[in-house]
């Protein structure tokens, strides 16, 4: 899962929460003292939802039939794939979302760790949360962050593969979701 979908579990939480959960992927480390309590139960409820999802036999299966020689980078596809039906689910193809809103508001007015300070200026000015409701764009997001790693992009040579393998990816998030859902959303106070 990547931002929106993290952002909708944690949606029931504070925004110190919320927030923890948006930068938990630019935190390393088990150590965090130096972080608010709430903003390190968002961090810690980031990781448990990335574990659960990594783990789950569906996502397991869907890394088993991406191809061979990318398949070590398929889960980094995976969560921005998760993203895109996420927004589909959520309409925000043809809706505004207070949930964005608040995220945003929260990723401007706030510093992100080093890791992620340059990227979150990005997210917000583009609106790629909404943006992640349009496949193409996804994808494109997918070939950009392949390009950040080192060597070719194996990223971008999955693309095909995401986008042959659509209706499939489909159905197995109308599996997958329901039980994250389950497992890890913070309901709304």
């Amino acid at each position: 899962m990547n931002f929106l979908a993290h952002a909708w579990l944690a949606r029931g939480g504070s925004d110190d929460f919320l927030y923890g959960n948006l930068i938990a992927d630019g935190v390393k480390g088990p150590d965090l003292s130096d972080w608010d309590a709430a903003i390190a139960a968002g961090i810690r409820h980031h990781r448990r939802v990335d574990a659960f999802v990594d783990s789950h036999p569906v996502v397991l299966a869907v890394r088993e039939r991406a191809p061979r020689a990318q398949r070590r980078y398929a889960g980094i596809a995976l969560d921005l794939v998760w993203d895109h039906f996420v927004a589909r689910e959520l309409g925000l193809d043809m809706k505004e979302s207070a949930l964005v809103a608040r995220s945003y508001r929260l990723l401007a007015t706030r510093q992100a760790p080093a890791r992620l300070a340059t990227l979150m200026p990005v997210l917000v000015e583009q609106d790629w949360l909404h943006g992640y409701a349009d496949f193409a764009f996804t994808c494109r997001a997918i070939r950009g962050i392949g390009q950040r790693l080192s060597g070719p992009n194996r990223l971008a040579d999955l693309v095909p593969w995401l986008e042959a393998d659509y209706v499939n990816l489909e159905s197995d998030f109308a599996r997958l979701w329901p039980a994250v859902i389950d497992a890890l959303e913070v309901p709304d106070p």
